[in-house]
């Protein structure tokens, strides 16, 4: 499966993704010109601390990238329906094209997505089968990097060594404290609120019901069926080795559950 590129044209979202990519940068920039590299270079932390934030950095940012521009499972015009499955497909409303049941119309995208999350306007793209690991992850390395870098703020003010290097002419150290506290607040924006995110969609995938059956009240004796969790997250995942559930520059194959995991419909 190559990967391919998707892209919804949606100007609030191109605004919402160009904030959170904003949020990305100024992270990714000022904590390094005001804690990580300072403190290495006059050998206060190790070189595996630098190494290990910027690895964290790439991958969120990577994560988004896939998540944003990834296929969500848009059906396309002309399904080819297999004959065992006929039964389990429906007729939508709204662009009157065949679709399988669990699917659901975006009027934000303008098509139906198969086993669609949500719309999410933070990465301008629908939040489906063939993308949902990767909002996953994204929601998982964000955590992982707000969690950092309000760790790295903490030690800069608590914990670290006082700089003896400074060029108080310098933008950077003049204002350190704005921008300190600048990253300090949406560290706890990003972390709080993506915790809150990664929670819900673990929930979801563990008791296999989308966010769109929760609000529209479907109970799990309709969609839902008894997995263990290694198996919820391998299907939607789309490979059984554990290690690739973190890397998001790979392409996902569907993996069909054996019979006593499928879901009932």
């Amino acid at each position: 499966m190559k990967l391919r590129l998707h892209f919804v044209v949606d100007p609030m979202g191109w605004l919402c993704i160009s904030m959170v990519f904003g949020i990305w940068l100024y992270n990714t920039f000022f904590i390094p010109k005001l804690v990580l590299l300072p403190h290495y270079n006059e050998g206060h932390i190790p070189w595996a601390i630098v190494v290990c934030y910027y690895i964290a950095s790439g991958l969120c940012l990577a994560a988004l990238f896939r998540a944003s521009t990834a296929d969500p499972g848009r059906l396309p015009v002309d399904p080819k329906i297999p004959h065992s499955e006929r039964e389990h497909w429906e007729l939508c409303n709204k662009c009157n094209l065949m679709r399988p049941k669990r699917s659901h119309h975006c009027s934000r995208c303008g098509h139906c997505v198969r086993k669609m999350d949500h719309h999410c306007p933070w990465i301008n793209n629908c939040v489906g089968e063939d993308n949902h690991w990767l909002f996953l992850q994204l929601c998982f390395y964000t955590q992982v990097l707000s969690l950092f870098t309000l760790v790295l703020d903490f030690c800069q003010y608590y914990y670290f060594q006082p700089l003896t290097g400074l060029d108080q002419e310098k933008f950077t150290t003049r204002h350190e404290l704005a921008l300190m506290r600048v990253s300090t607040l949406m560290g706890l924006m990003m972390f709080g609120g993506m915790s809150s995110l990664f929670y819900t969609q673990m929930a979801g995938i563990l008791s296999d019901t989308t966010t769109i059956e929760k609000m529209a009240q479907f109970s799990n004796e309709v969609y839902g069926s008894k997995k263990s969790w290694q198996w919820a997250l391998t299907e939607v995942c789309g490979t059984r080795w554990k290690l690739l559930w973190l890397i998001p520059l790979r392409s996902r194959q569907p993996i069909q559950a054996s019979h006593q995991f499928r879901t009932h419909v």
